[in-house]
């Protein structure tokens, strides 16, 4: 199913606080833009890379730290802006005393990132089959994985090592009721629709 212009998606697990800009669908699957507010060290859910996309945050207010290939980068001015690349390791949290605003846009692989992301893994979130920073276990993370790893693939363990032991965990986790996808949350209704917020000129020109 997808997403709307305007629809707000919150993982209360890692205090974040998602709404559409600009969803897969009006892109031809070619990008997805999101505003993205943090609660004070509101933060993504672990280190982790994306196989096929490229990904850039750009400020709008507070403070965000970014950690990426090992390099820590603080964006603490409006319109400062940090571009990933695919298969770089990199995380991201508020490290200001206030909610932060940054827009996050995908390229490449748009729609399954929302898929991924909004839907199952927030879905996840909001039902508490999370640790309190917003992860999978290991039995969950092993058909996660196996379902959505062209889209995100955690940083530990190891990805060879994710390899082996995932695959001798998927059929445990299938047994106990886990899935790679679950259908409930691809259909799970956002938390409302609200008007999006205006962007100032700098932000906006880099997300046109």
């Amino acid at each position: 199913m997808t997403v709307e212009v305007g629809e707000v998606y919150e993982n209360p697990r890692c205090g974040e606080r998602v709404v559409v800009r600009t969803p897969a669908a009006m892109t031809d699957n070619a990008r997805t833009v999101l505003d993205v507010y943090a609660t004070p060290g509101g933060a993504v859910s672990g280190e982790h890379l994306h196989p096929l996309s490229e990904e850039r945050f750009t400020l709008v207010r507070g403070r965000v730290a970014f950690l990426i290939g090992g390099r820590k980068v603080v964006l603490d001015e409006c319109g400062q802006s940090v571009l990933i690349q695919p298969g770089i390791k990199h995380r991201w949290w508020n490290c200001g005393g206030v909610e932060s605003f940054h827009v996050c846009e995908v390229r490449r692989n748009a729609d399954r990132f929302e898929q991924l992301v909004l839907r199952q893994l927030f879905g996840l979130a909001q039902d508490g089959r999370t640790s309190p920073e917003g992860m999978p276990g290991l039995l969950q993370q092993a058909l996660t994985t196996r379902e959505y790893g062209d889209v995100v693939r955690y940083t530990r363990p190891p990805w060879a090592v994710q390899r082996v032991l995932f695959a001798v965990l998927a059929p445990i986790a299938r047994l106990t009721g886990r899935k790679g996808c679950y259908p409930e949350y691809l259909h799970r209704k956002p938390t409302e629709t609200v008007a999006l917020e205006h962007l100032p000129a700098e932000v906006a020109a880099l997300h046109a």
